[in-house]
């Protein structure tokens, strides 16, 4: 696939998406998942936080412990864990069957990724979201 071609599909995702689920979310500010999250918020996605730690609301929604537990659409599984963590939590994230797993930075796993195309499912790995909702929509960007 050329490379504009996948940039034109992450703008569409991004500008026809409402809801994502941030797997690995932290409830503490100074953390990127955080920071990554409230972005998004900011910028009218509904963020659900997906962390088997937290036991108090973040960025004002209520924390699932894991993806088999959040009710609803989800469009976009995004994900801070480690990449050896990914498969497992691929696999919860079909059965709500997103339109896109996204790995953060630093985050890839060519194995998930794979599950994930079979079910038809956009996957973006080692790449930013806040960063490419920045690039592909931002002030200067024609939406």
């Amino acid at each position: 696939m050329p490379f504009n071609s996948i940039e034109k599909e992450i703008k569409e995702l991004l500008k026809n998406s409402r809801c994502i689920a941030v797997v690995g979310l932290s409830d503490k500010p100074e953390r990127d998942s955080y920071k990554v999250a409230k972005y998004l918020q900011e910028h009218g996605y509904r963020i659900i936080p997906v962390n088997p730690s937290l036991k108090n609301d973040v960025l004002g929604e209520k924390p699932y412990p894991s993806l088999k537990d959040v009710p609803g659409n989800v469009e976009i599984v995004n994900i801070f864990r480690r990449s050896e963590d990914v498969p497992a939590i691929v696999q919860e994230a079909l059965l709500l069957k997103p339109k896109a797993i996204w790995m953060q930075l630093g985050v890839s796993n060519i194995d998930a990724a794979e599950q994930a195309n079979k079910e038809n499912v956009l996957v973006v790995m080692n790449r930013c979201i806040k960063i490419a909702h920045g690039l592909l929509l931002g002030k200067n960007q024609q939406q």
